[in-house]
Protein backbone atom coordinates (compact mmCIF):
# COMPACT_ATOMS: atom_id res chain seq x y z
CA UNK A 1 0.00 0.00 0.00
CA UNK A 2 2.80 2.42 0.92
CA UNK A 3 4.59 1.67 -2.36
CA UNK A 4 1.44 2.40 -4.38
CA UNK A 5 0.92 5.68 -2.54
CA UNK A 6 4.55 6.69 -3.11
CA UNK A 7 4.35 5.73 -6.81
CA UNK A 8 1.12 7.73 -7.20
CA UNK A 9 2.71 10.76 -5.54
CA UNK A 10 5.74 10.57 -7.84
CA UNK A 11 3.55 10.24 -10.92
CA UNK A 12 1.35 13.20 -10.02
CA UNK A 13 4.25 15.49 -9.09
CA UNK A 14 6.66 14.37 -11.79
CA UNK A 15 9.19 13.54 -9.08
CA UNK A 16 9.87 17.20 -8.27
CA UNK A 17 9.16 19.18 -5.16
CA UNK A 18 5.91 21.10 -5.32
CA UNK A 19 5.99 24.68 -4.03
CA UNK A 20 2.82 26.31 -2.89
CA UNK A 21 1.71 29.61 -4.36
CA UNK A 22 2.45 32.60 -2.13
CA UNK A 23 0.03 35.51 -1.71
CA UNK A 24 1.38 39.04 -1.44
CA UNK A 25 -0.65 42.14 -0.53
CA UNK A 26 0.23 45.39 -2.25
CA UNK A 27 1.81 48.02 0.00
CA UNK A 28 -0.12 51.17 -0.93
CA UNK A 29 2.51 53.45 0.60
CA UNK A 30 5.21 52.04 -1.70
CA UNK A 31 3.18 51.65 -4.89
CA UNK A 32 2.68 54.29 -7.56
CA UNK A 33 1.05 54.21 -10.98
CA UNK A 34 2.05 57.02 -13.34
CA UNK A 35 1.25 58.13 -16.87
CA UNK A 36 2.87 60.36 -19.47
CA UNK A 37 1.21 61.91 -22.52
CA UNK A 38 2.20 64.61 -25.00
CA UNK A 39 0.52 68.01 -24.49
CA UNK A 40 0.19 69.83 -27.82
CA UNK A 41 3.65 68.57 -28.75
CA UNK A 42 5.22 71.13 -26.40
CA UNK A 43 5.79 69.10 -23.26
CA UNK A 44 4.96 65.82 -21.58
CA UNK A 45 2.09 65.88 -19.10
CA UNK A 46 2.79 63.58 -16.16
CA UNK A 47 0.37 62.37 -13.54
CA UNK A 48 0.00 59.67 -10.96
CA UNK A 49 -2.53 57.69 -8.96
CA UNK A 50 -1.64 57.59 -5.29
CA UNK A 51 -4.03 54.93 -3.94
CA UNK A 52 -3.69 51.32 -5.06
CA UNK A 53 -4.73 48.02 -3.52
CA UNK A 54 -4.57 44.42 -4.60
CA UNK A 55 -3.00 41.01 -4.35
CA UNK A 56 -0.31 39.14 -6.21
CA UNK A 57 -0.14 35.36 -6.10
CA UNK A 58 3.21 33.90 -7.16
CA UNK A 59 4.28 30.32 -7.62
CA UNK A 60 7.89 30.96 -8.62
CA UNK A 61 8.69 27.25 -8.86
CA UNK A 62 5.86 26.64 -11.33
CA UNK A 63 6.39 30.05 -13.03
CA UNK A 64 2.73 30.96 -12.63
CA UNK A 65 0.63 33.44 -10.75
CA UNK A 66 -2.18 35.91 -10.81
CA UNK A 67 -2.49 39.62 -10.15
CA UNK A 68 -5.51 41.71 -9.18
CA UNK A 69 -4.99 45.45 -8.76
CA UNK A 70 -7.50 48.23 -8.14
CA UNK A 71 -6.52 51.89 -8.52
CA UNK A 72 -8.65 54.65 -7.02
CA UNK A 73 -9.18 56.91 -10.07
CA UNK A 74 -10.00 59.87 -7.81
CA UNK A 75 -6.45 59.65 -6.37
CA UNK A 76 -5.21 61.10 -9.69
CA UNK A 77 -2.65 63.85 -9.08
CA UNK A 78 -0.53 66.18 -11.20
CA UNK A 79 1.71 69.07 -10.21
CA UNK A 80 -0.95 71.51 -11.46
CA UNK A 81 -4.20 71.50 -9.40
CA UNK A 82 -6.38 72.84 -12.27
CA UNK A 83 -5.02 70.15 -14.59
CA UNK A 84 -5.71 67.48 -11.96
CA UNK A 85 -9.35 68.56 -11.73
CA UNK A 86 -9.67 68.75 -15.53
CA UNK A 87 -8.32 65.21 -15.94
CA UNK A 88 -10.89 63.96 -13.41
CA UNK A 89 -13.83 65.39 -15.38
CA UNK A 90 -15.86 63.67 -18.17
CA UNK A 91 -13.41 64.82 -20.89
CA UNK A 92 -10.85 62.35 -19.55
CA UNK A 93 -11.08 59.89 -16.64
CA UNK A 94 -14.62 60.85 -15.52
CA UNK A 95 -13.88 59.65 -11.99
CA UNK A 96 -17.45 60.27 -10.76
CA UNK A 97 -18.75 57.70 -13.27
CA UNK A 98 -15.69 55.40 -13.31
CA UNK A 99 -14.18 55.49 -9.80
CA UNK A 100 -11.74 52.61 -10.27
CA UNK A 101 -9.17 51.34 -12.74
CA UNK A 102 -8.42 47.61 -12.54
CA UNK A 103 -5.81 45.25 -13.89
CA UNK A 104 -6.27 41.48 -13.69
CA UNK A 105 -3.87 38.86 -14.98
CA UNK A 106 -3.10 35.17 -14.76
CA UNK A 107 -0.49 35.22 -17.55
CA UNK A 108 2.96 35.79 -16.09
CA UNK A 109 5.99 35.27 -18.33
CA UNK A 110 9.25 34.18 -16.72
CA UNK A 111 12.73 33.76 -18.12
CA UNK A 112 14.34 31.49 -15.56
CA UNK A 113 13.61 33.12 -12.21
CA UNK A 114 13.08 36.56 -13.71
CA UNK A 115 9.55 37.85 -14.28
CA UNK A 116 9.65 39.52 -17.70
CA UNK A 117 6.06 40.38 -18.60
CA UNK A 118 2.49 40.24 -17.35
CA UNK A 119 -0.45 40.09 -19.76
CA UNK A 120 -3.89 40.89 -18.47
CA UNK A 121 -7.06 42.93 -18.79
CA UNK A 122 -7.01 46.66 -18.04
CA UNK A 123 -10.42 48.14 -17.26
CA UNK A 124 -10.56 51.91 -17.40
CA UNK A 125 -13.31 54.38 -18.29
CA UNK A 126 -15.78 51.47 -18.57
CA UNK A 127 -13.75 49.62 -21.22
CA UNK A 128 -11.75 46.40 -20.78
CA UNK A 129 -8.85 45.64 -23.12
CA UNK A 130 -5.73 43.43 -23.05
CA UNK A 131 -2.44 44.99 -21.99
CA UNK A 132 1.04 43.52 -21.60
CA UNK A 133 3.21 45.10 -18.93
CA UNK A 134 6.95 44.71 -19.53
CA UNK A 135 8.78 44.13 -16.25
CA UNK A 136 11.98 46.19 -16.08
CA UNK A 137 12.88 45.28 -12.49
CA UNK A 138 11.74 42.38 -10.28
CA UNK A 139 13.00 41.16 -6.92
CA UNK A 140 11.68 39.02 -4.06
CA UNK A 141 13.58 38.78 -0.78
CA UNK A 142 13.17 39.37 2.93
CA UNK A 143 12.20 42.96 3.75
CA UNK A 144 15.09 44.33 5.85
CA UNK A 145 12.83 46.07 8.39
CA UNK A 146 9.61 44.04 8.38
CA UNK A 147 11.47 40.71 8.29
CA UNK A 148 8.87 39.15 5.98
CA UNK A 149 9.09 37.99 2.35
CA UNK A 150 8.60 41.02 0.13
CA UNK A 151 8.52 41.57 -3.65
CA UNK A 152 8.99 44.65 -5.76
CA UNK A 153 8.65 45.36 -9.47
CA UNK A 154 8.72 48.13 -12.03
CA UNK A 155 6.45 47.63 -15.03
CA UNK A 156 5.56 49.68 -18.09
CA UNK A 157 3.42 49.68 -21.20
CA UNK A 158 2.31 52.11 -23.88
CA UNK A 159 -1.41 52.24 -24.69
CA UNK A 160 -3.65 54.27 -26.99
CA UNK A 161 -6.06 56.27 -24.86
CA UNK A 162 -8.83 56.20 -27.48
CA UNK A 163 -8.94 52.39 -27.10
CA UNK A 164 -10.52 53.10 -23.70
CA UNK A 165 -12.86 55.82 -25.01
CA UNK A 166 -10.70 58.72 -23.80
CA UNK A 167 -10.23 60.76 -26.94
CA UNK A 168 -10.92 64.39 -25.96
CA UNK A 169 -8.69 66.92 -27.70
CA UNK A 170 -7.09 64.31 -29.94
CA UNK A 171 -4.70 64.65 -31.75
CA UNK A 172 -3.53 67.80 -29.90
CA UNK A 173 -3.29 65.77 -26.72
CA UNK A 174 -1.20 62.72 -27.58
CA UNK A 175 -2.86 59.44 -28.42
CA UNK A 176 -0.10 57.29 -26.93
CA UNK A 177 0.11 57.13 -23.16
CA UNK A 178 3.07 55.61 -21.36
CA UNK A 179 2.08 53.79 -18.17
CA UNK A 180 4.59 53.04 -15.42
CA UNK A 181 3.82 51.06 -12.31
CA UNK A 182 6.13 50.66 -9.36
CA UNK A 183 4.83 48.16 -6.81
CA UNK A 184 5.88 46.59 -3.54
CA UNK A 185 3.99 43.79 -1.81
CA UNK A 186 4.43 41.78 1.40
CA UNK A 187 3.71 38.08 1.77
CA UNK A 188 0.58 37.20 3.69
CA UNK A 189 1.21 35.04 6.77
Amino acid sequence: MKRRLLALMLLTTGGVAVAAPETYVIDDTHTLSTFEVSHLGFWTTRGSFTRTQGTIVLDRAAKTGRIEVTIDANSLHTAVPKLTEHLKNPDFFDVAKYPTITFKSNQLEFDGDELEAVTGELTMHGVTRPVTLEITHFVCKEHPMKKVPHCGADAEATIRRSDWGISAYSPAIGEEVKLKIQVEASKQP
